[in-house]
Protein backbone atom coordinates (compact mmCIF):
# COMPACT_ATOMS: atom_id res chain seq x y z
CA UNK A 1 0.00 0.00 0.00
CA UNK A 2 1.58 3.27 -1.06
CA UNK A 3 1.68 6.25 1.26
CA UNK A 4 0.04 8.64 -1.16
CA UNK A 5 -3.35 6.81 -0.98
CA UNK A 6 -3.36 6.06 2.72
CA UNK A 7 -6.11 8.60 3.47
CA UNK A 8 -8.42 6.89 0.92
CA UNK A 9 -8.22 3.63 2.89
CA UNK A 10 -9.26 5.48 6.04
CA UNK A 11 -12.18 7.13 4.24
CA UNK A 12 -13.52 3.84 2.88
CA UNK A 13 -12.77 1.72 5.96
CA UNK A 14 -15.83 -0.56 6.22
CA UNK A 15 -15.33 -1.06 9.96
CA UNK A 16 -16.30 2.56 10.64
CA UNK A 17 -19.89 3.77 10.94
CA UNK A 18 -21.51 6.23 8.46
CA UNK A 19 -20.87 9.31 10.65
CA UNK A 20 -17.30 8.24 11.26
CA UNK A 21 -16.70 7.70 7.54
CA UNK A 22 -18.31 11.08 6.76
CA UNK A 23 -15.95 12.80 9.22
CA UNK A 24 -12.93 11.21 7.61
CA UNK A 25 -14.14 12.28 4.14
CA UNK A 26 -14.39 15.91 5.30
CA UNK A 27 -10.94 15.78 6.88
CA UNK A 28 -9.53 14.13 3.79
CA UNK A 29 -10.91 16.73 1.40
CA UNK A 30 -9.82 19.58 3.67
CA UNK A 31 -6.34 18.09 3.73
CA UNK A 32 -6.32 17.85 -0.06
CA UNK A 33 -7.55 21.44 -0.36
CA UNK A 34 -4.94 22.77 2.06
CA UNK A 35 -2.23 20.81 0.27
CA UNK A 36 -3.22 22.36 -3.05
CA UNK A 37 -3.29 25.85 -1.54
CA UNK A 38 0.11 25.36 0.10
CA UNK A 39 1.63 24.12 -3.15
CA UNK A 40 0.10 27.03 -5.05
CA UNK A 41 1.39 29.55 -2.50
CA UNK A 42 4.83 27.95 -2.59
CA UNK A 43 4.91 28.15 -6.38
CA UNK A 44 3.82 31.80 -6.33
CA UNK A 45 6.42 32.61 -3.64
CA UNK A 46 9.10 30.78 -5.59
CA UNK A 47 8.11 32.58 -8.80
CA UNK A 48 8.21 35.87 -6.90
CA UNK A 49 11.64 35.06 -5.53
CA UNK A 50 12.87 34.27 -9.04
CA UNK A 51 11.46 37.57 -10.27
CA UNK A 52 13.23 39.52 -7.54
CA UNK A 53 16.45 37.64 -8.18
CA UNK A 54 16.10 38.39 -11.87
CA UNK A 55 15.88 42.11 -11.09
CA UNK A 56 19.19 42.14 -9.24
CA UNK A 57 22.61 42.28 -10.81
CA UNK A 58 25.14 40.54 -8.55
CA UNK A 59 28.80 41.50 -8.52
CA UNK A 60 31.57 39.36 -7.04
CA UNK A 61 33.56 41.84 -4.97
CA UNK A 62 35.19 39.43 -2.51
CA UNK A 63 38.16 38.61 -4.71
CA UNK A 64 38.69 42.28 -5.56
CA UNK A 65 38.70 43.39 -1.94
CA UNK A 66 41.10 40.69 -0.77
CA UNK A 67 41.48 39.08 2.64
CA UNK A 68 43.22 41.90 4.52
CA UNK A 69 40.03 43.29 6.02
CA UNK A 70 38.76 44.44 9.44
CA UNK A 71 37.48 41.73 11.78
CA UNK A 72 33.85 41.62 12.94
CA UNK A 73 33.40 41.96 16.69
CA UNK A 74 29.66 41.36 16.88
CA UNK A 75 26.50 40.61 14.89
CA UNK A 76 25.91 44.17 13.69
CA UNK A 77 25.19 44.49 9.96
CA UNK A 78 26.95 47.16 7.87
CA UNK A 79 25.65 47.83 4.36
CA UNK A 80 27.31 50.38 2.08
CA UNK A 81 24.73 52.17 -0.08
CA UNK A 82 26.11 53.75 -3.23
CA UNK A 83 24.06 56.12 -5.38
CA UNK A 84 25.43 56.23 -8.92
CA UNK A 85 24.86 58.50 -11.89
CA UNK A 86 24.95 55.68 -14.45
CA UNK A 87 23.19 56.58 -17.72
CA UNK A 88 22.91 52.99 -18.88
CA UNK A 89 19.53 51.53 -19.91
CA UNK A 90 16.49 53.43 -18.65
CA UNK A 91 18.77 56.07 -17.09
CA UNK A 92 19.87 57.36 -20.52
CA UNK A 93 17.17 60.03 -20.51
CA UNK A 94 19.06 61.85 -17.73
CA UNK A 95 21.97 62.49 -20.06
CA UNK A 96 22.30 60.37 -23.20
CA UNK A 97 25.60 62.08 -23.97
CA UNK A 98 27.06 60.49 -20.82
CA UNK A 99 25.84 56.98 -21.67
CA UNK A 100 29.33 55.61 -22.23
CA UNK A 101 31.00 57.53 -19.40
CA UNK A 102 32.08 55.57 -16.30
CA UNK A 103 29.54 55.83 -13.48
CA UNK A 104 30.37 57.99 -10.47
CA UNK A 105 29.22 57.54 -6.89
CA UNK A 106 28.36 60.87 -5.35
CA UNK A 107 26.21 59.40 -2.58
CA UNK A 108 27.91 57.10 -0.06
CA UNK A 109 25.97 56.05 3.05
CA UNK A 110 27.05 53.30 5.41
CA UNK A 111 23.90 51.79 6.92
CA UNK A 112 24.75 50.40 10.37
CA UNK A 113 22.16 48.05 11.89
CA UNK A 114 22.88 47.38 15.56
CA UNK A 115 22.79 43.80 16.87
CA UNK A 116 19.28 42.71 17.76
CA UNK A 117 17.63 45.48 15.73
CA UNK A 118 18.13 48.07 18.46
CA UNK A 119 18.83 50.98 16.14
CA UNK A 120 19.80 51.91 12.60
CA UNK A 121 22.20 54.65 11.57
CA UNK A 122 22.91 56.03 8.12
CA UNK A 123 26.47 57.43 8.03
CA UNK A 124 27.15 59.77 5.10
CA UNK A 125 30.62 60.26 3.62
CA UNK A 126 30.99 63.58 1.72
CA UNK A 127 32.11 62.99 -1.85
CA UNK A 128 34.77 65.72 -1.42
CA UNK A 129 36.32 63.96 1.60
CA UNK A 130 40.10 63.58 1.14
CA UNK A 131 41.29 60.14 2.29
CA UNK A 132 43.94 57.53 1.40
CA UNK A 133 42.87 55.49 -1.65
CA UNK A 134 44.25 51.92 -1.58
CA UNK A 135 45.46 49.95 -4.58
CA UNK A 136 42.38 48.49 -6.29
CA UNK A 137 41.61 46.16 -9.15
CA UNK A 138 40.66 48.20 -12.19
CA UNK A 139 37.44 47.65 -14.12
CA UNK A 140 39.52 47.01 -17.21
CA UNK A 141 41.94 44.63 -15.48
CA UNK A 142 45.20 45.18 -13.63
CA UNK A 143 45.54 47.20 -10.44
CA UNK A 144 45.72 50.88 -9.61
CA UNK A 145 48.51 52.52 -7.64
CA UNK A 146 47.71 53.44 -4.05
CA UNK A 147 47.23 57.16 -3.39
CA UNK A 148 48.26 58.82 -0.16
CA UNK A 149 45.25 61.10 -0.53
CA UNK A 150 42.39 61.50 -2.96
CA UNK A 151 38.67 62.32 -3.10
CA UNK A 152 36.70 59.44 -1.63
CA UNK A 153 34.26 59.26 -4.54
CA UNK A 154 37.16 58.63 -6.94
CA UNK A 155 37.46 55.11 -5.49
CA UNK A 156 34.27 54.04 -7.25
CA UNK A 157 35.43 55.49 -10.56
CA UNK A 158 38.72 53.60 -10.20
CA UNK A 159 37.46 50.17 -9.20
CA UNK A 160 33.72 50.18 -8.62
CA UNK A 161 32.00 49.09 -5.43
CA UNK A 162 34.88 46.90 -4.27
CA UNK A 163 37.28 49.86 -4.27
CA UNK A 164 34.75 52.00 -2.38
CA UNK A 165 34.38 49.25 0.22
CA UNK A 166 38.14 48.84 0.52
CA UNK A 167 38.62 52.60 0.94
CA UNK A 168 35.95 53.05 3.63
CA UNK A 169 37.09 49.94 5.53
CA UNK A 170 40.62 51.36 5.45
CA UNK A 171 39.73 54.68 7.06
CA UNK A 172 37.13 53.35 9.51
CA UNK A 173 38.32 49.81 10.36
CA UNK A 174 34.63 48.79 10.14
CA UNK A 175 33.88 45.52 8.32
CA UNK A 176 31.33 46.08 5.53
CA UNK A 177 29.06 43.05 5.07
CA UNK A 178 27.18 44.00 1.89
CA UNK A 179 26.71 46.80 -0.59
CA UNK A 180 23.74 48.18 -2.52
CA UNK A 181 24.35 50.14 -5.70
CA UNK A 182 21.30 52.18 -6.68
CA UNK A 183 20.69 54.17 -9.85
CA UNK A 184 18.03 56.73 -10.80
CA UNK A 185 15.47 54.11 -11.88
CA UNK A 186 15.53 52.01 -8.71
CA UNK A 187 15.41 55.15 -6.52
CA UNK A 188 12.23 56.37 -8.19
CA UNK A 189 10.67 52.92 -7.94
CA UNK A 190 11.15 52.77 -4.16
CA UNK A 191 9.63 56.21 -3.63
CA UNK A 192 6.60 55.34 -5.76
CA UNK A 193 6.18 51.96 -4.02
CA UNK A 194 5.83 53.88 -0.74
CA UNK A 195 3.20 56.15 -2.26
CA UNK A 196 5.49 59.17 -2.25
CA UNK A 197 7.62 60.81 0.43
CA UNK A 198 6.85 64.05 2.29
CA UNK A 199 9.35 66.93 2.33
CA UNK A 200 9.22 70.53 3.52
CA UNK A 201 10.83 73.52 1.77
CA UNK A 202 11.84 76.70 3.63
CA UNK A 203 11.36 78.69 0.42
CA UNK A 204 10.07 78.22 -3.11
CA UNK A 205 12.33 76.50 -5.64
CA UNK A 206 12.43 77.15 -9.38
CA UNK A 207 15.49 75.47 -10.86
CA UNK A 208 15.87 75.33 -14.64
CA UNK A 209 18.67 72.78 -14.52
CA UNK A 210 16.78 70.11 -12.57
CA UNK A 211 13.30 71.19 -13.63
CA UNK A 212 12.24 71.37 -9.99
CA UNK A 213 9.42 73.85 -9.38
CA UNK A 214 7.94 73.73 -5.91
CA UNK A 215 6.37 76.29 -3.59
CA UNK A 216 7.36 76.88 0.03
CA UNK A 217 6.02 74.34 2.53
CA UNK A 218 5.14 70.65 2.52
CA UNK A 219 4.99 68.46 -0.55
CA UNK A 220 4.45 64.78 -1.27
CA UNK A 221 7.08 63.92 -3.86
CA UNK A 222 7.01 60.96 -6.23
CA UNK A 223 9.09 59.72 -9.14
CA UNK A 224 10.81 62.44 -11.15
CA UNK A 225 10.19 65.18 -8.59
CA UNK A 226 11.70 63.13 -5.77
CA UNK A 227 14.77 62.36 -7.88
CA UNK A 228 15.20 66.01 -8.83
CA UNK A 229 14.90 67.05 -5.18
CA UNK A 230 17.67 64.78 -3.85
CA UNK A 231 19.97 65.45 -6.84
CA UNK A 232 19.58 69.23 -6.89
CA UNK A 233 22.64 71.20 -5.78
CA UNK A 234 22.27 74.70 -7.18
CA UNK A 235 18.53 75.39 -6.91
CA UNK A 236 18.27 74.73 -3.17
CA UNK A 237 20.41 75.98 -0.30
CA UNK A 238 24.05 76.99 -0.65
CA UNK A 239 24.86 74.68 -3.59
CA UNK A 240 27.38 72.62 -1.61
CA UNK A 241 27.63 68.85 -1.46
CA UNK A 242 27.32 69.03 2.33
CA UNK A 243 24.03 70.88 1.96
CA UNK A 244 22.77 68.23 -0.44
CA UNK A 245 23.82 65.48 2.01
CA UNK A 246 21.72 67.10 4.73
CA UNK A 247 18.73 67.24 2.39
CA UNK A 248 19.22 63.59 1.38
CA UNK A 249 19.38 62.55 5.04
CA UNK A 250 16.11 64.32 5.78
CA UNK A 251 14.51 62.68 2.75
CA UNK A 252 15.72 59.22 3.84
CA UNK A 253 14.44 59.95 7.34
CA UNK A 254 10.99 60.54 5.83
CA UNK A 255 11.33 57.30 3.84
CA UNK A 256 12.18 55.36 7.02
CA UNK A 257 9.36 56.98 8.99
CA UNK A 258 6.79 56.10 6.34
CA UNK A 259 8.03 52.54 5.85
CA UNK A 260 8.08 51.79 9.59
CA UNK A 261 4.81 53.55 10.47
CA UNK A 262 2.74 52.33 7.51
CA UNK A 263 3.28 48.66 8.33
CA UNK A 264 5.20 48.09 5.12
CA UNK A 265 7.59 45.64 6.74
CA UNK A 266 4.77 43.55 8.24
CA UNK A 267 2.44 43.55 5.23
CA UNK A 268 3.35 40.84 2.71
CA UNK A 269 1.81 42.68 -0.26
CA UNK A 270 3.49 45.99 0.65
CA UNK A 271 6.79 44.27 1.34
CA UNK A 272 6.64 42.52 -2.03
CA UNK A 273 5.87 45.80 -3.84
CA UNK A 274 8.75 47.55 -2.09
CA UNK A 275 11.23 44.73 -2.77
CA UNK A 276 10.18 44.50 -6.40
CA UNK A 277 10.71 48.23 -6.86
CA UNK A 278 13.95 48.30 -4.85
CA UNK A 279 15.56 45.45 -6.75
CA UNK A 280 15.02 46.87 -10.23
CA UNK A 281 18.31 48.21 -11.60
CA UNK A 282 19.97 47.21 -8.32
CA UNK A 283 23.51 45.85 -8.00
CA UNK A 284 24.66 43.97 -4.89
CA UNK A 285 27.33 41.53 -3.80
CA UNK A 286 26.66 37.85 -4.46
CA UNK A 287 25.90 37.15 -0.83
CA UNK A 288 23.04 39.66 -0.65
CA UNK A 289 20.16 38.09 -2.56
CA UNK A 290 16.42 38.83 -2.43
CA UNK A 291 15.82 36.38 0.42
CA UNK A 292 18.58 38.00 2.50
CA UNK A 293 17.05 41.43 1.89
CA UNK A 294 13.63 40.18 3.00
CA UNK A 295 15.18 38.80 6.19
CA UNK A 296 16.79 42.17 6.93
CA UNK A 297 13.39 43.81 6.44
CA UNK A 298 11.74 41.32 8.77
CA UNK A 299 14.45 41.94 11.35
CA UNK A 300 13.53 45.63 11.37
CA UNK A 301 9.83 45.02 12.03
CA UNK A 302 10.06 45.91 15.71
CA UNK A 303 12.10 49.06 15.15
CA UNK A 304 10.47 52.45 15.58
CA UNK A 305 11.27 55.53 13.51
CA UNK A 306 12.79 57.13 16.62
CA UNK A 307 15.60 54.55 16.48
CA UNK A 308 16.69 55.62 12.99
CA UNK A 309 19.43 58.28 12.83
CA UNK A 310 21.33 59.93 10.00
CA UNK A 311 24.74 61.52 10.54
CA UNK A 312 27.73 62.77 8.57
CA UNK A 313 31.20 61.57 9.56
CA UNK A 314 33.03 64.19 11.67
CA UNK A 315 34.71 66.47 9.17
CA UNK A 316 36.66 69.69 9.03
CA UNK A 317 38.54 71.86 6.59
CA UNK A 318 41.24 70.48 4.28
CA UNK A 319 44.11 72.97 4.40
CA UNK A 320 45.54 72.42 0.87
CA UNK A 321 42.14 73.08 -0.78
CA UNK A 322 39.22 75.04 0.69
CA UNK A 323 36.85 73.20 -1.67
CA UNK A 324 37.63 69.84 -0.02
CA UNK A 325 37.11 68.43 3.48
CA UNK A 326 38.98 65.98 5.73
CA UNK A 327 38.13 63.74 8.68
CA UNK A 328 38.23 65.70 11.93
CA UNK A 329 40.38 63.87 14.45
CA UNK A 330 40.20 62.44 17.01
CA UNK A 331 36.41 62.75 16.72
CA UNK A 332 36.25 60.60 13.57
CA UNK A 333 38.28 57.73 15.03
CA UNK A 334 36.27 57.86 18.28
CA UNK A 335 33.07 57.66 16.25
CA UNK A 336 34.30 54.74 14.11
CA UNK A 337 35.47 52.90 17.24
CA UNK A 338 32.00 53.24 18.78
CA UNK A 339 30.37 51.88 15.61
CA UNK A 340 32.83 49.00 15.44
CA UNK A 341 32.20 48.07 19.09
CA UNK A 342 28.44 48.62 19.05
CA UNK A 343 26.99 46.26 21.68
CA UNK A 344 28.88 43.53 23.55
CA UNK A 345 30.52 40.89 21.39
CA UNK A 346 28.57 37.59 21.57
CA UNK A 347 31.60 35.63 22.77
CA UNK A 348 34.11 36.86 25.32
CA UNK A 349 37.76 36.53 24.25
CA UNK A 350 39.69 33.54 25.51
CA UNK A 351 41.96 34.18 28.51
CA UNK A 352 45.37 35.51 27.59
CA UNK A 353 48.39 33.21 27.68
CA UNK A 354 51.84 34.67 27.86
CA UNK A 355 55.12 33.28 26.67
CA UNK A 356 58.40 34.62 27.99
CA UNK A 357 57.02 36.75 30.85
CA UNK A 358 58.81 36.00 34.12
CA UNK A 359 55.89 36.68 36.45
CA UNK A 360 52.13 37.34 36.44
CA UNK A 361 51.15 40.89 35.52
CA UNK A 362 51.12 43.13 38.58
CA UNK A 363 51.97 46.52 37.07
CA UNK A 364 49.00 48.88 36.40
CA UNK A 365 48.40 50.19 32.90
CA UNK A 366 49.25 53.74 33.98
CA UNK A 367 52.86 52.61 34.50
CA UNK A 368 53.20 50.93 31.11
CA UNK A 369 54.76 52.91 28.25
CA UNK A 370 53.77 51.57 24.83
CA UNK A 371 54.91 52.08 21.26
CA UNK A 372 52.29 50.99 18.70
CA UNK A 373 53.43 49.79 15.25
CA UNK A 374 51.04 49.09 12.39
CA UNK A 375 51.96 45.93 10.44
CA UNK A 376 48.36 45.10 9.48
CA UNK A 377 48.34 46.88 6.15
CA UNK A 378 45.20 48.80 7.20
CA UNK A 379 45.78 52.58 7.18
CA UNK A 380 45.15 54.35 10.48
CA UNK A 381 45.07 51.14 12.54
CA UNK A 382 47.81 52.23 14.95
CA UNK A 383 46.11 55.56 15.69
CA UNK A 384 42.83 53.84 16.47
CA UNK A 385 44.53 51.39 18.82
CA UNK A 386 46.42 54.26 20.46
CA UNK A 387 43.10 55.85 21.44
CA UNK A 388 41.83 52.55 22.85
CA UNK A 389 45.00 51.99 24.86
CA UNK A 390 44.89 55.53 26.20
CA UNK A 391 41.29 54.96 27.29
CA UNK A 392 42.48 51.88 29.21
CA UNK A 393 45.11 53.97 31.01
CA UNK A 394 48.26 53.02 29.08
CA UNK A 395 50.85 55.69 28.18
CA UNK A 396 51.37 55.61 24.42
CA UNK A 397 54.70 57.25 23.60
CA UNK A 398 54.91 56.56 19.88
CA UNK A 399 52.78 55.49 16.90
CA UNK A 400 54.22 54.36 13.57
CA UNK A 401 54.37 51.74 10.83
CA UNK A 402 55.94 48.34 11.39
CA UNK A 403 59.28 47.36 9.87
CA UNK A 404 59.95 44.13 7.90
CA UNK A 405 61.90 42.73 10.85
CA UNK A 406 58.78 42.92 13.03
CA UNK A 407 56.83 40.57 10.76
CA UNK A 408 53.05 40.65 10.24
CA UNK A 409 51.90 38.73 13.34
CA UNK A 410 50.36 40.50 16.32
CA UNK A 411 52.63 40.33 19.36
CA UNK A 412 54.02 42.27 22.31
CA UNK A 413 57.78 42.90 22.39
CA UNK A 414 59.53 44.23 25.46
CA UNK A 415 62.84 45.91 26.06
CA UNK A 416 65.11 45.24 29.02
CA UNK A 417 63.30 45.21 32.34
CA UNK A 418 59.80 45.45 30.83
CA UNK A 419 58.66 41.83 30.99
CA UNK A 420 55.96 42.54 33.60
CA UNK A 421 54.77 45.61 31.72
CA UNK A 422 54.51 43.40 28.62
CA UNK A 423 52.37 40.92 30.56
CA UNK A 424 49.99 43.72 31.59
CA UNK A 425 49.51 44.74 27.97
CA UNK A 426 49.40 41.15 26.67
CA UNK A 427 46.38 40.45 28.89
CA UNK A 428 44.37 42.71 26.53
CA UNK A 429 45.92 41.55 23.25
CA UNK A 430 44.38 38.65 21.29
CA UNK A 431 46.73 35.70 21.61
CA UNK A 432 48.71 37.41 24.36
CA UNK A 433 52.12 36.51 22.89
CA UNK A 434 55.11 38.31 24.38
CA UNK A 435 58.81 38.13 23.53
CA UNK A 436 61.99 39.93 24.43
CA UNK A 437 63.49 42.14 21.76
CA UNK A 438 61.64 45.42 21.71
CA UNK A 439 63.69 48.23 20.25
CA UNK A 440 62.59 50.87 22.73
CA UNK A 441 64.41 52.20 25.76
CA UNK A 442 64.42 50.24 29.00
CA UNK A 443 60.92 49.70 30.39
CA UNK A 444 59.13 50.36 27.07
CA UNK A 445 56.79 47.83 25.41
CA UNK A 446 56.18 47.53 21.66
CA UNK A 447 52.75 46.44 20.36
CA UNK A 448 52.94 45.13 16.78
CA UNK A 449 49.52 45.09 15.08
CA UNK A 450 49.62 42.23 12.58
CA UNK A 451 47.24 41.07 9.88
CA UNK A 452 45.60 38.83 12.51
CA UNK A 453 44.68 41.79 14.75
CA UNK A 454 41.03 41.50 15.94
CA UNK A 455 40.76 44.33 18.42
CA UNK A 456 41.70 45.20 21.97
CA UNK A 457 40.01 42.90 24.49
CA UNK A 458 39.34 45.66 26.96
CA UNK A 459 37.39 47.57 24.29
CA UNK A 460 35.33 44.53 23.29
CA UNK A 461 34.10 43.72 26.79
CA UNK A 462 31.64 46.56 27.00
CA UNK A 463 29.44 48.54 24.69
CA UNK A 464 30.80 51.93 23.68
CA UNK A 465 27.84 54.29 23.21
CA UNK A 466 27.62 55.71 19.71
CA UNK A 467 28.01 59.45 20.29
CA UNK A 468 25.49 61.97 19.05
CA UNK A 469 26.98 64.13 16.31
CA UNK A 470 26.25 67.75 15.60
CA UNK A 471 23.54 68.12 12.97
CA UNK A 472 22.34 64.52 13.12
CA UNK A 473 18.81 63.81 11.92
CA UNK A 474 16.24 61.39 13.33
CA UNK A 475 13.43 59.90 11.28
CA UNK A 476 10.93 61.33 13.78
CA UNK A 477 12.13 64.95 13.40
CA UNK A 478 9.60 67.57 12.31
CA UNK A 479 10.60 68.05 8.67
CA UNK A 480 9.55 71.70 8.69
CA UNK A 481 11.50 72.60 11.84
CA UNK A 482 14.76 70.84 10.98
CA UNK A 483 15.48 71.97 7.46
CA UNK A 484 18.47 71.47 5.25
CA UNK A 485 20.47 74.57 4.28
Amino acid sequence: MSNNVLYVDYIDDSDQGPERRRGWRIIGWISIGLSVIMVAVSLVAYAGYLQLQGNIHHEDVTANIGTNRPKKLNSALNILMLGTDSRAGANAKYGAGMKNDPAHSDTMILLHLSPGGGQAMGISFPRDLMVPIPSCRLRTGGTSAAQSVGMINSAFTIGGASCSIKTIEGISNIRIDHFLQVDFTSFKGVVDALGGVEICLPQSVHDKNSGLNLSKGKHLLKGEQALAYVRDRHGIGDGSDLGRIKRQQQFLGSVAKKALSAGTLTDVAKMWKLLNAATKSLTTDKGFDALSMAKVGQGLQGMTAGKVRFVTVPWGGYAPDINRVALRQPAADDFFTAIRNDKTAPNEPAPATTTGAKAPAKIPASQVKVRVFNASGIPGQALRVKDLLTAQGFVVVRVGNGTPSMGTTTRVLYASGADQQAATLAALVPGGKTAAGGGGSAGVVDLVLGTDWTGLKGAAKKSIPIPALQGEIKATDNICKVQAP
